[in-house]
């Protein structure tokens, strides 16, 4: 059902467009005069917002202002028994969607409420939309570690150096990757993602280089690797720690010539490629267990960047918090919920194992239990451990 805020001094004309929009399906809060208006506006999300000119303590023009202000998304139609041609020219400069002359002609009133409902449908879903196909998600942060790593990537994007994103679980490393990317004169190219952790060892080599048909008893036709798929682009190796030694071999090879082979095949292929690994392990341990090759990892490892984990940069968690009751709450196509402070230092003070990704559930896990706002009853009670 949607909202509409009917704001009006005159309480016979707030009466008969509530009973008659009512009537209509929609839900309907009133308000007297501009403040109350504006105060209800700011609290609740509206769909639709009919608004009278002349009022007292704040008029209809200094309520849309206001409201632009707050919500530059909700319509806003002007109603007015003291209609002139200027007043309305104002009121859609300023940003009005409609304007509809006092006594409104009902046909026209729900015509004009119904295609401001759309619009207001259209501008949610394009904002989903937009978010959802935008190339890459916005790096949040305004801490010394993650303003370190911006400024790194500005360095070393435009160049063809490798590069090592070290860090936790969770923590943002294919972020990283895919900024390196997006700032690259390789932006044209292809992208192309690879866990290696994910692919049993034994078709990992099948993965990265490909195969001729016939190479094993599955290979039905032949396959092209990501190598190739990421020809004049970057290839992005996650959790190469967990890369079987074989496979390793060949992609020092890649890295060495330029050149690799596809399983069951003899002939060289010339890959253009840019190579950005991640690991979650201490990779240098890893050499000195047999586990990882050192020629690799100096291969590799031209340029190193690590991503802290969410513990060391925790000043940047109201941020990022924000950031996801905006994205979590458009895609449940709820109003934004707001925060209290006291919920945020709670939060900021919580030991975050899970990283970036452990933050971005339990702000999910917030919006669904919580009421308008969260409070700090809310975080102990669904994400502190009891005790």
């Amino acid at each position: 059902m949607s909202n509409i805020l009917i704001i009006d001094d005159e309480k016979a004309i707030r009466k008969t467009l509530s009973e008659i929009l009512s009537y209509e399906g929609y839900k309907i809060d009133e308000a007297g005069d501009g403040e109350e208006g504006l105060k209800r506006f700011k609290e609740k999300s509206y769909d639709v917002v009919l608004c009278d000119i002349k009022m007292p303590k704040l008029d209809g023009i200094e309520f849309l202002d206001k409201a632009r202000e707050a919500n530059p998304d909700v319509p806003v139609i002007m109603i007015s028994g003291h209609g002139t041609i200027e007043t309305a020219v104002e009121a859609v400069k300023k940003g009005a969607y409609d304007y509809i002359s006092k006594p409104p002609d009902l046909n026209r009133l729900l015509i004009t409420i119904r295609n401001a409902m759309d619009k207001t449908n259209l501008v949610a879903e394009t904002k989903v939309l937009k978010r959802k196909v935008s190339k890459v998600e916005e790096m949040i942060g305004e801490s010394g570690p993650i303003a370190l790593i911006k400024e790194t990537i500005d360095k070393v994007a435009p160049t063809d150096a490798r590069i090592l994103v070290t860090g936790e679980n969770g923590v943002g490393k294919e972020l990283v990757a895919r900024w390196v990317h997006e700032k690259s004169n390789r932006v044209t190219g292809p992208l192309i993602e690879v866990n290696c952790a994910a692919i049993p060892s034994e078709l990992i080599e099948s993965e990265l280089f490909g195969h001729e048909k016939g190479s094993f008893t599955s290979a039905v036709k032949q396959r092209i690797g990501k190598f190739e798929q990421a020809h004049g682009g970057t290839l992005f190796l996650d959790e190469i720690g967990d890369m079987s030694l074989s496979a390793q071999a060949k992609v020092l090879r890649a890295l060495q010539e330029g050149k690799i082979t596809r399983v069951g095949g003899d002939k060289d292929i010339s890959v253009d490629v840019r190579v950005i690994a991640a690991t979650n392990k201490d990779l240098l341990q890893e050499v000195d267990e047999k586990n990882f090759r050192l020629d690799l990892y100096h291969r590799l490892s031209v340029i190193i960047i690590h991503v802290p984990s969410l513990n060391d940069r925790r000043d940047d968690i109201p941020l990022l918090v924000d950031k996801f009751l905006g994205d979590i709450c458009a895609d449940y196509g709820i109003a934004k919920k707001a925060i209290d402070k006291d919920a945020l230092d709670a939060l900021k003070e919580h030991n975050w194992t899970g990283n970036i990704r452990e933050l971005r559930n339990v702000v999910e896990r917030l919006i669904i239990l919580s009421g308008k706002t969260i409070v700090k009853e809310d975080v102990q009670t669904y994400v502190l451990p009891k005790k």
